[in-house]
């Protein structure tokens, strides 16, 4: 749920509390990233990944659809640039040396760029994967299409890149929390904003890296939590209210992520919200 940006924001009067980025990191690693197993399930299905697969995942963070490839054996290369913190839990999945336990096949973790992966030794990749949503972020688009052009020399011939972004807001219910974000950060409209996704988000970011679509879908990730504190974590994990909370204070984003969290609660407690992904295939040239 992205994250993977570097959020630009008007002066804020007052000091802004720090966040915890570790916690932050824990919450998005222990409640938010498996909202999107559905998502990496379809995607690894369709496109037959496997022990003949050479892996680039790009915002890579703290490794759970790296996981699930290296599961099917996939050779695999994560690269995490923004969140060293996520990257940390990524090692401790994926490299589990210090504990004493076998790594999970050929896996390497970088921090940095897709370039900081690249050495003599390294077959060309086929496969390349930007699981991060983007569309809801004002911006977004720009940052993924520069780590595209990096990857491209990278990879094999005619391979598939993998790009990802929110469903159409009527059929994902998360947006009506998001819209809080957007609400907040109105004295900002900072390039952190978020905003409705648009039909041709995707394509947009093929085009512009020189990529040919080959191929979309759209599966079904349910946002479902244990109750409101565990949605509240989860969905701040993101990064999505990071605008809003510079432009008011934590406080106030949490009281009304609380409030526009209500329609979805079950007499359980719980919380669920049905949310639409798409996906796009393109091929490098």
């Amino acid at each position: 749920m992205t994250p993977t940006l570097v959020r630009q924001h008007l002066p804020h009067a007052g000091p802004v509390p720090r966040a915890d980025l570790g916690a932050r990191a824990r919450d998005w690693s222990e409640i938010q990233e498996r909202m999107l197993v559905p998502l990496y399930e379809a995607v690894y299905e369709r496109l037959e990944v496997g022990p003949g697969t050479r892996l680039l995942g790009l915002g890579c963070g703290s490794g759970l659809a790296l996981l699930m490839a290296a599961s099917r054996g996939a050779a695999l290369t994560g690269v995490e640039s923004s969140s060293p913190e996520r990257l940390a839990l990524a090692r401790q999945r994926l490299l589990p040396e210090a504990w004493g336990t076998r790594a999970r096949g050929e896996t390497r973790l970088v921090e940095g760029s897709p370039e900081d992966a690249a050495d003599a030794q390294t077959p060309a990749y086929n496969l390349v994967t930007a699981f991060e949503p983007i569309g809801c972020l004002a911006g977004d688009s720009e940052g993924l299409g520069e780590l595209l052009a990096e990857t491209t020399p990278l990879a094999e011939r005619g391979t598939p890149v993998v790009l990802v972004g929110w469903g159409p807001p009527e059929r994902c219910a998360t947006s009506s929390v998001l819209r809080v974000a957007t609400k907040l950060a109105e004295p900002l409209r900072s390039t952190g904003s978020w905003r409705p996704a648009l039909r041709d988000d995707l394509e947009e970011v093929a085009q512009r890296a020189g990529l040919k679509p080959d191929g979309s879908g759209r599966v079904a990730c349910p946002f479902g939590y244990a109750g409101v504190d565990s949605a509240l974590k989860g969905l701040l994990s993101t990064g999505l209210f990071d605008a809003a909370i510079s432009a008011t204070d934590q406080a106030q984003v949490d009281k009304e992520v609380t409030e526009a969290l209500h329609p979805y609660r079950r007499k359980d407690g719980t919380v669920w919200m049905p949310n639409v992904f798409r996906y796009l295939i393109a091929r490098t040239p």
